[in-house]
């Protein structure tokens, strides 16, 4: 694969590894459906978000998160998701393995270090996310289907 390729499948794929894993809220919060494909993201730790039903990642070698990749996001998508995830995450270009073993970069929205002190302790779940927090988590962010760019 090229430079031009690599530069492209990073610029319009995303990794997902909390409450935009369901498809729905992804479709809801880019306004376009996407392929997805299962991915881990090696050298991170997704931490529970203190007094909330969302997690953040931040880098740590020791540990590897399970998520989602989605695949050729269209260009209108990418405001949405920054104001969507807002203050606390930075976007970044990170490497993701795909479950053939191979790699792919994508964008993932990693927790600012300054705000590092709202996360728990815990690891976060996404099944009980799926089974107490969902229902919570879209009723908090009801309208993020019309969220523009901040």
């Amino acid at each position: 694969m090229n430079r031009t390729d690599t530069d492209h499948q990073a610029s319009s794929a995303c990794f997902a590894y909390g409450s935009l894993m369901c498809d729905d809220i992804m479709t809801a919060v880019c306004g376009t459906r996407s392929t997805r494909r299962p991915a881990t993201l090696h050298g991170y730790r997704r931490r529970a978000v203190v007094g909330a039903t969302y997690p953040g990642v931040e880098p740590n070698a020791d540990h590897c998160v399970q998520g989602v990749l989605y695949l050729e996001l269209p260009d209108s998508a990418w405001p949405r998701l920054d104001g969507f995830e807002g203050e606390e995450y930075e976007r970044r270009i990170v490497e993701v393995e795909m479950a053939d073993g191979s790699r792919l970069r994508a964008w993932t929205y990693v927790f600012r270090p300054c705000f590092a002190h709202r996360l728990a302790p815990d690891d976060w779940d996404y099944e009980h996310f799926l089974r107490e927090g969902k229902a919570r988590f879209v009723a908090d962010y009801i309208g993020f289907d019309t969220l523009q760019a901040r």
